[in-house]
């Protein structure tokens, strides 16, 4: 299956929407500036979100057996 060239990737977007972020926290843009970067943050926010949920989707297909979902845990503590 081809992945679609046009969207871009999650890690593309995260790293904008990081760039983005700094550019606000900075406090040098205009007022104009500064609405205009945060529109684009929301639309990069969104974008980030539906991967994510796309994503998601994808792995409860793979865990899918037998007609039925089988969780698995997802261990979130990692040793120090």
């Amino acid at each position: 299956m081809a992945r679609k060239k046009s969207a871009p990737d999650f890690e593309q977007s995260l790293a904008e929407l990081q760039t983005l972020v700094e550019r606000l926290e900075s406090g040098e843009l205009s007022l104009e500036d500064s609405l205009a970067t945060f529109e684009q943050g929301i639309r990069l926010t969104r974008e980030c979100q539906d991967a994510l949920a796309q994503a998601e989707q994808k792995v409860q297909i793979l865990l899918e057996r037998d007609g039925a979902l089988q969780e698995a845990p997802f261990d979130t503590d990692e040793p120090v």
